[in-house]
């Protein structure tokens, strides 16, 4: 009898251990696979996340053609480029650095460009001076300052030669009419 007990704790010793050596490759090598899998899902929601353009508007092939296509130098060093979009006409890709969009150009009634992110993460006003780009869930800006090289032109162009108040008032005047 004493043989057979001392082979079954044995078998409760080896079954033990090996409970608690496949805890420890689990514990291991767990988190790797789930990583693996979360990766896998990753790349699967990706490619079901694009989605084809609508073709665009007459309003917004309008608008495309205003849009100031390459790069923009930004405040902080930062730089912006806005290129034609490969596959659809009238929407235009966003880049910077690392991050990117695809804009839907749209005129506003003030004569700005604003180029609309197609999923509503961005926003980039144009005028003619310069150009904003923002987040609008956040209501903050990402960077600011910035300049095509016609923009620059513009700019330097109004140093040169300003132009005269909407409100009547010359430059030396004070905005409040006194002196």
């Amino acid at each position: 009898m004493s043989h057979t007990l001392r082979q079954i704790q044995r078998i409760r010793t080896l079954a033990l251990s090996a409970g608690v050596m496949l805890g420890m490759v689990v514990t291991t090598f767990g988190p790797q696979f789930a990583h693996a899998a979360e990766v896998k899902k990753t790349k699967r929601t990706l490619v079901e996340k694009i989605v084809a353009l609508p073709e665009a508007t007459v309003e917004q092939l309008q608008a495309a053609e205003r849009v100031l296509i390459g790069k923009y130098q930004c405040e902080f060093g930062k730089a912006v480029s806005i290129d034609r979009h490969a596959r659809n006409n009238g929407y235009f890709d966003l880049r910077l650095g690392q991050q990117s969009w695809t804009m839907k150009p749209v005129l506003s009634s003030t004569g700005a460009v604003r180029l609309e992110d197609v999923k509503g993460a961005a926003l980039m006003i144009q005028i003619l001076t310069k150009s904003m780009l923002m987040d609008p869930k956040r209501g903050q800006r990402l960077v600011d300052g910035c300049m095509h090289d016609t923009q620059r032109a513009a700019d330097e162009d109004l140093k040169r030669n300003p132009r005269p108040s909407v409100f009547g008032l010359n430059s030396d005047t004070p905005a409040d009419g006194n002196r």
